[in-house]
Parts: C-alpha cells; structure tokens; sequence
C-alpha cells in the first residue's frame, strides 16, 4: 500500500449519511461520486500513530489505488469478521463489479 496506516476508526452512521448527501449534491456522475465518497470516508478514518493520514479526499484519491481503497474500506466494514469476507456491494451499494473490472482494465 501507498500510505502508512496503523488504525482504521470507524465513523457514526449518521456522520457516513453526511458525507454521502455532501458529496451526492457535487458530483452527477456516479463513478465520481462513489470514488469521493469512499475517499472522503477514509480521509476520516484513516490514522498513523493517532494522527490522519490524509487531509481530505483528494489526498487518498491521489495516494490511492481503487484497489487499495476496497481494501482498506472492506477492513472497516468487516472490523470482526474474516478478512476479505464483505463484498463490495457491502461497503458500497453502488458497487458494479463488472464496472469496476472494465475500469481496471482499460
């Protein structure tokens, strides 16, 4: 991974509701919009030694890969499950696999 990450702290439902709506407003198109609102959640939960690792989300988009993304954002979402056990459409409802895949490959 490109960035040194010692702890993922969740944030509130409501607080991931916030985040979602603000970033819903800015954006239509709906790559961006899930890109940015994952982002946007992991320049909020993301810390080395207590301190955030990003800014902002522009920050993780920028030090991230999609990949690396989805895994940080299934560890959140699965804190006490087996690795790799959520799906994306778990972490993301509006996850598209197949989306996602020609977008990797291209």
């Amino acid at each position: 991974m490109s960035a040194d990450i010692d702890e993922l702290r969740p944030v509130s439902a409501g607080r991931l509701l916030t985040i979602r709506r603000a970033v819903w407003d800015a954006e239509t198109d709906e790559l961006v919009r899930s890109a940015r609102c994952n982002a946007r959640v992991l320049a909020e939960c993301c810390f080395w030694g207590g301190i955030p690792v990003f800014a902002d989300e522009d920050a993780v988009l920028n030090a991230l890969t999609f990949r690396e993304m989805e895994m940080l954002l299934r560890q959140l979402a699965g804190a006490g499950t087996a690795a790799g056990s959520t799906a994306p459409s778990a972490v993301n409802p509006n996850f598209d696999a197949a989306r996602f895949a020609r977008l990797r490959e291209g």
